[in-house]
């Protein structure tokens, strides 16, 4: 297990490591190029090059699973919500239990996307491909590419535009536009269109090894967004759903997956990618419908504090 720690983290503390110190020296113009070369251009080729060799045969499983923990992680958001709002209610005096309605509601829906919203695509298939043989990284691309489209450009959106400050109106068909217009999901198709075409062996080497240059450039991205981060002012609220987010939904799912009798690697594979950082794409969410950013911040840099205590966990119980 140590072996495997050392090929996971290593990725992580270097690109990471090295975005963090790089931070202060970064440009925001610099920050907001790369993410949007990662997104045209980066992560579509990564997913175009892992579908090329996804299996399918698992027909709707994949999709199905990746779609219920995004449900359980909603559920479990709410429940906590109402929770903390009823222990404070009662620990608070009446004249300091009035809040501010828009305040608390851009909070909730904060506090919802940072638990459902996982880094699946960058922190989530680096760590499978390092830690999973490639018979199961077809398990890990069809999670990452239903979670981007149903839950980053799907409830997320519903999600922030609900319970955001903002007066925007997310009409359905701009939604819709924004769905079809996502390059990954193309790509990820054109990938499984072109599976039959044999490539030249250099070209197949070649998109190969572009597929570990996105990951390095994507995890050091996650580095300069990490340095970047100001405000604690949420960090008890952010804790708690850090702790959801790392800890209590990977471990349902891994013991769900053990009673539905998948074992071994590929239940593995489902923890890891339930149990990834809260994405990035939150802060982007953040900023066009005004939630907490400050709250969406801080459970951003917990979490992979939480993925780096977690880790050897799911490798202990759920390899």
């Amino acid at each position: 297990m140590i072996d495997s720690l050392i090929h996971a983290y290593t990725p992580l503390f270097l690109w990471i490591g090295i975005g963090l110190l790089g931070s202060r020296l970064t440009s925001d113009n610099f920050l907001k190029w790369l993410g949007n070369s990662l997104y045209w251009v980066g992560v579509p080729l990564q997913l175009f090059v892992l579908a090329r060799h996804t299996d399918l045969s698992h027909g709707l499983l994949i999709p199905g699973v990746a779609v219920a923990v995004l449900l359980l992680s909603l559920v479990l958001a709410l429940l906590i919500w109402q929770a903390i709002q009823w222990f404070r209610h009662h620990q608070q005096p009446a004249s300091e239990s009035s809040v501010d309605i828009p305040l608390m509601q851009a909070s909730l829906g904060s506090f919802i996307l940072a638990t459902i919203l996982g880094n699946t695509g960058f922190v989530g298939l680096t760590l499978t491909q390092v830690l999973t043989s490639p018979a199961n990284n077809d398990w890990a691309v069809l999670f990452s590419v239903t979670n981007n489209v149903i839950g980053t450009y799907g409830i997320a959106v519903l999600i922030a535009s609900y319970f955001g400050k903002s007066t925007i109106n997310k009409h359905w068909w701009t939604q819709l536009r924004d769905l079809i217009t996502v390059p990954s999901l193309w790509t990820f198709f054109l990938g499984l269109s072109t599976q039959f075409i044999q490539l030249p062996a250099v070209v197949e080497s070649g998109l190969e090894q572009a597929v570990w240059v996105v990951i390095a450039l994507a995890l050091l991205l996650v580095g300069l967004r990490l340095g970047t981060i100001t405000g604690w002012k949420s960090i008890k609220i952010a804790s708690i759903a850090s702790v959801l987010k790392v800890f209590i939904i990977p471990v349902l799912v891994g013991l769900s997956a053990t009673f539905l009798g998948i074992t071994g690697e590929q239940r593995l594979v489902l923890v890891l990618m339930s149990g990834t950082p809260t994405g990035l794409s939150v802060l982007i969410l953040a900023e066009v419908y005004e939630l907490d950013r400050n709250l969406l911040a801080s459970s951003i840099a917990l979490t992979f504090v939480g993925l780096f205590i977690a880790l050897p966990l799911w490798l202990l119980w759920f390899s």
